[in-house]
């Protein structure tokens, strides 16, 4: 199995105010553990493109993209809500973002790669299709998941989100599309106040309480996604890929660690392995506290390895 790793010196542009946990230096410390560890040298790279407004518009609305892309016509910094800010960098930094994930299905509906991993930012999982919200301008998993659709012809794909706070940009846009399995668990209640449990159909919610650990997640796994995805059988795996469940996280009151992300990792490759051959999409969420986001992406991307 070979492992692709996507990103773009472009994803640093994205500057943000001192205080704002979404900074250049994450994705530095990803880079860091994997030269550590090892794993940088036996991945293949690729550098992002800018997605196009074509691909944009499948997830989001036509409207919300041209008040996006003018934001900052007339000003240097705009605040989009309490916690996702605009600089003069942050578009171009979200095109790659978002231009990372049609690279990365590309190169696994292509048999080129079986995983591929998009260290990217600004993330994406809470953007809406009219609102930008918690860090992030384009839902960039949701707009990877309906390239995969619109090049795959009626085949059905998951979704797995396992960041700390709840995807909801990307449970609105696919709500009603059962072609989609959605897979998520993340601390409720909590940012972004909404989440309920769902146990049925194609949106699979499983929420955990503050101060839970691994014990609770492998639990709501084994019980709720497990059963799921092997009914569902999807043909692609798409990854929103938090960290920020870790215990040294202070973005959540989760106590996840790395073997937990490791064991996660290992559930979700022996479900692609079975139904989609192999194929995952992996692509950076939360995770802000470097030292534990570096040695859980490589936790990740080793169990993904096998």
């Amino acid at each position: 199995m070979t492992l692709a790793l996507i990103s773009h010196p472009d994803c640093a542009l994205h500057q943000t105010v001192s205080y704002h946990p979404d900074t250049a230096e994450r994705l530095s410390a990803i880079q860091d553990q994997l030269l550590a560890s090892g794993l940088e040298m036996i991945l293949h790279h690729y550098q992002a493109p800018l997605v196009t407004r074509e691909q944009l518009e499948r997830v989001h609305s036509a409207d919300y993209l041209d008040d996006i892309f003018h934001k900052l016509d007339t000003q240097d910094q705009v605040w989009l809500d309490a916690d996702t800010m605009m600089m003069p960098g942050t578009l171009t930094a979200a095109q790659r973002a978002a231009g990372a994930v049609i690279e990365a299905v590309d190169l696994v509906m292509q048999d080129r790669h079986q995983v591929v991993f998009c260290a990217v930012r600004p993330p994406g999982h809470h953007a809406e299709r009219d609102r930008a919200m918690g860090f992030c301008l384009f839902n960039n998993v949701a707009v990877g998941a309906a390239h995969a659709l619109a090049k795959m012809g009626g085949r059905k794909l998951a979704i797995i989100d396992f960041d700390a706070h709840f995807g909801n940009g990307t449970e609105q846009i696919f709500r009603d599309n059962d072609d989609v399995l959605i897979c998520s668990c993340f601390q409720h209640p909590y940012y972004p106040d909404c989440g309920e449990p769902s146990y049925e159909g194609h949106i699979i919610n499983v929420p955990l309480a503050a101060g839970a650990g691994g014990a609770e997640l492998r639990a709501g796994v084994q019980q709720h996604w497990l059963p799921t995805l092997t009914r569902f059988q999807p043909e692609l795996i798409l990854i929103s890929a938090g960290f920020d469940g870790h215990r040294e996280d202070d973005m959540s009151e989760l106590n996840l660690v790395e073997d937990d992300y490791a064991w996660l990792s290992e559930q979700i490759k022996a479900v692609a392995d079975q139904y989609a051959g192999g194929r995952i999409v992996s692509v950076l969420e939360g995770g802000y506290a470097l030292s534990s986001l570096g040695r859980s992406v490589v936790a990740h991307l080793k169990a993904l390895l096998g």
